[in-house]
C-alpha cells in the first residue's frame, strides 16, 4: 500500500526520491511527500493527488538536502488532504508511516492533555509528537525513537529524520515490510526492491521486530529485544526489478501479453522435458498429508478455489480454502497431518502473512506460492515456492494470477503423484497438455477486436452478471472482480445452477450476462440456464469453444476460443476476462493501472 523512500546520499536527494516514489506508484496513493535536511534545517513538502502535483510544488518551492524521507500515503485514518499526507513533522523530527497505530487514540488523548495540537486526522501524527516530546526530555534522537516504539500498537514500518542530523536515519519495521539498501557511502531505505533497485541491488531485509539505525558509513540493527543482530545481505536481480510498459499503452496491457511467456518460465523451472512430473522444491511431500488448506485474498483466493477442484481431482485429498482476512478469526480447526498453502503475489499481504504465523507450529508444514522470494511470507513458510511472474505493476492482478494457477497446477500433480493417486503415463499426459498453454494463450491474446467490441457494450451498463460451472464458476468470480477493480462497474458472479435460487430476479435486457461455458460435461446444463436468461431478455455473453458456439444457439455476442483439454481450461479463460475489463475501462476513461481506491500490496488489515 504505502510507499517508504529513505536515503543518506552524497547528491540532492529530492529528485532521487521523487523518482523512486514513482515507482512506488503501483502499490496505489492519493497524496504524497518530501522531506530533507539542508544545513541542519528540516523541510518538507507535500500534495494531494499524482505525484506530478508533488512534482509542481518542488518546482516552486525546491527542497534542498543530501539526506530525506519521501512517501506516498494510501488514505486509512483521514480523507486524502495536504494536512494528512506524509511526512508529518512535529518540532525537529519528521516521519514517514505505513501501516496503522491501533492505539493512536489513547496516545493523542495523552499528548493532547499535554499541551500538543494536532494539524491531522491522522494515526501517524501522535509518532512524530511523542518522538518530539521525548527529545525535550532530554533524549537523544536514537534513544526518543526507541522511546516511542515502545508506546506503539499496531503495524508499521517507519523512518525517522531529524533535525540537525544530516546523516541519520532511524528504521522500525513491525508488521510492514521494509528494506535497507546499501551503496558506496551512501544508504536507503524502501518498501520493497523495486523503489531501490537502480540506486543498489544490495538489501538487507528486516525482520519482524527490528529497528535499525543508518548512516553513510551503514547501518546498525536491533531486534525487538533491543539487542544488535546482523542481518543478511541479499544481492537481488536488478534487471527483474526493472518497470517500463515495453510500448503498451498500460502495465495491465503489457502484463496481459506476457503471459505466455510467463507462463512458458514456470513450466521451465519446474517441468524438465525428461522427466514425468513436476520438479517442485525441496520439502513438497504430500504422501502422508491428511488434507490441504488454502488461505488467500482477493485475486490469490480464487485461484485457491480453482486448485481445489485439481487437487480433489487428480490427487483425491480433502482440499478447503479460506478468505484470510477470516480465517484465523474464526478458529479453525487444524490438524497434525494439513499441510497449509497460503498463496500471496507480494508475500506482504497482511491478512496472508497472519494466517501463515496462525497456523506456525499446528500443521505438518506451510508453503508460500509468492511472486517475491525475499518477502516476509517467503521468509516464514516451510517451503517457498516462487511464481516467477517478474514484477507486476498494475494493480488488477494478471499474470501473476494466471501464474498463481500454474503453480498450483504442478502441486496438484505432485500431490497426486505422491499420494500413489496418478500413474506416471496419465501425469505425463497432463503436463503435455500443461505444456500447450503458451500456444493457445497467444491465440486467445490476438483477438482483442472482439474483447474491444464487447467491452464497449458492457461499458454502457452499471450492472454485469458472470456464470460459470465446476471449475469456470471460480474463474467467472476472478472476471467479476477485474471488472469491478478497473472499470467500477458493478459485477456479480455465480454458480450456473444458483440462477434460479435468487440472481435470476435481477435479469431483464439492460443486464448483460457473461456466460464462461467450454464444452465440457457441464455445459448442457449452463446452456439451459443461459436459455432462462434469454428467455427473459437478458443478452448473454459467451465464451466458449467452436463446438460449444455451434451447439449454445442465439446468443448476443460470442467469443469464440481455441478447444483446449479441460485440466487447463482456466488458462484459456482467463485471458478474455482480462481483457474485457481492460477494454471496459478504456470505454469508460477509468484509471486501467492505478484503480482509485485500490492498491497493490494490502499490508494492513
Amino acid at each position: 500500500m504505502c510507499g517508504i523512500i529513505g536515503i543518506l546520499g552524497s547528491h540532492e536527494v529530492a529528485p532521487v526520491i521523487l523518482d523512486a516514489l514513482r515507482r512506488l506508484e503501483y502499490r496505489g496513493y492519493d497524496s504524497a511527500g518530501i522531506a530533507t535536511i539542508h544545513e541542519g534545517r528540516l523541510e518538507l513538502r507535500r500534495a494531494t493527488g499524482k505525484l506530478m502535483n508533488l512534482s509542481d510544488v518542488l518546482v516552486c518551492e525546491p527542497l534542498r538536502g543530501k539526506a530525506g524521507i519521501g512517501h506516498t500515503r494510501w488514505a486509512t485514518h483521514g480523507a486524502p488532504s495536504v494536512e494528512n499526507a506524509h511526512p508529518h513533522r512535529s518540532g525537529r523530527v519528521a516521519v514517514v508511516h505505513n501501516g496503522i497505530i491501533e492505539n493512536f487514540r489513547e496516545l493523542r488523548e495523552e499528548l493532547s492533555a499535554a499541551g500538543c495540537r494536532f494539524a491531522s486526522e491522522t494515526d501517524t501524527e501522535v509518532i512524530v509528537h511523542l518522538t518530539d516530546r521525548h527529545l525535550g526530555m532530554g533524549l537523544g534522537p536514537v534513544e526518543a525513537a526507541r522511546a516511542t516504539l515502545a508506546c506503539l500498537k499496531g503495524a508499521f514500518a517507519l523512518a525517522f529524520l531529524f533535525e540537525g542530523e544530516g546523516d541519520l536515519l532511524i528504521a522500525a519495521r513491525h508488521g510492514s515490510p521494509l528494506a535497507i539498501g546499501h551503496g558506496e557511502g551512501e544508504m536507503y531505505l524502501g518498501s520493497d526492491a523495486i523503489a531501490l533497485a537502480p540506486m543498489t541491488n544490495r538489501l538487507t531485509y528486516l525482520e519482524e521486530g527490528d529497528w535499525a539505525v543508518l548512516t553513510r558509513q551503514g547501518v546498525t540493527i536491533h531486534d525487538s529485544q533491543g539487542s544488535p543482530v546482523q542481518r543478511a545481505i541479499t544481492v537481488i536481480d536488478v534487471e527483474n526489478a526493472r518497470i517500463d510498459k515495453a510500448g503498451h499503452r498500460h502495465f495491465m496491457a503489457k502484463e496481459m501479453a506476457e503471459q505466455p511467456s510467463v507462463i512458458k518460465a514456470v513450466i521451465d523451472h519446474y517441468v524438465a522435458e525428461e522427466t514425468e512430473e513436476p520438479a517442485m522444491p525441496l520439502g513438497v511431500d504430500f504422501a502422508t498429508a491428511d488434507r490441504v488448506v488454502m488461505v488467500a485474498c482477493g485475486t490469490a483466493f480464487h485461484a485457491c478455489q480453482v486448485a481445489k477442484y485439481w487437487f480433489e481431482q487428480l490427487a483425491r485429498i480433502p482440499v478447503e480454502i479460506d478468505i484470510a482476512s477470516e480465517f484465523r478469526y474464526r478458529d479453525p480447526v487444524l490438524g497434525e497431518g494439513d499441510i497449509v498453502i497460503v498463496v500471496s503475489q507480494s508475500g506482504e499481504t497482511a491478512d496472508t502473512l497472519a494466517a501463515l504465523r496462525h497456523v506456525a507450529g499446528r500443521v505438518a508444514r506451510t508453503l508460500a506460492v509468492v511472486n517475491v522470494p525475499t518477502s516476509s511470507i517467503a521468509r516464514e513458510a516451510d517451503v517457498v515456492i516462487p511464481m516467477h511472474a517478474g514484477p507486476e505493476i498494475g494493480v488488477a492482478s494478471t499474470k501473476a494470477f494466471t501464474a498463481q494457477l500454474l503453480v498450483l497446477l504442478l502441486l496438484a500433480l505432485k500431490c497426486g503423484r505422491d499420494r500413489d493417486r496418478m500413474e506416471p503415463g496419465h501425469c505425463a499426459r497432463l503436463l503435455s497438455d500443461i505444456r500447450s498453454i503458451p500456444g493457445f494463450m497467444s491465440q486467445i491474446l490476438d483477438r482483442e477486436a472482439d474483447y474491444e467490441r464487447i467491452a464497449e457494450v458492457l461499458g454502457e451498463c452499471d450492472d454485469v452478471l458472470f456464470l460459470g460451472r465446476g471449475v469456470m464458476f471460480p474463474m467467472a468470480l476472478e472476471a467479476a472482480l477485474k471488472l469491478k477493480e478497473i472499470s467500477y462497474i458493478h459485477a456479480e458472479a455465480y454458480a450456473a445452477g444458483e440462477l434460479k435460487h435468487g440472481p435470476i430476479a435481477l435479469i431483464d435486457k439492460g443486464l448483460p450476462v457473461v456466460v464462461l461455458a467450454p464444452r465440457d460435461g457441464l455445459f448442457e446444463k449452463t446452456v439451459s440456464n443461459m436459455q432462462e436468461v434469454m428467455a427473459r431478455h437478458g443478452p448473454v455473453v459467451l465464451l466458449t469453444d467452436a463446438e460449444g458456439a455451434a451447439g449454445a444457439g442465439a446468443v448476443s455476442h460470442c467469443v469464440v476460443l481455441p478447444e483446449v483439454p479441460e485440466v487447463v481450461a482456466p488458462f484459456a479463460y482467463a485471458v478474455p476476462a482480462q481483457m474485457l475489463a481492460y477494454h471496459a475501462a478504456l470505454a469508460r476513461g477509468t484509471d486501467v493501472d492505478q484503480p482509485r481506491n485500490l492498491a497493490k500490496s494490502v499490508t494492513v488489515e
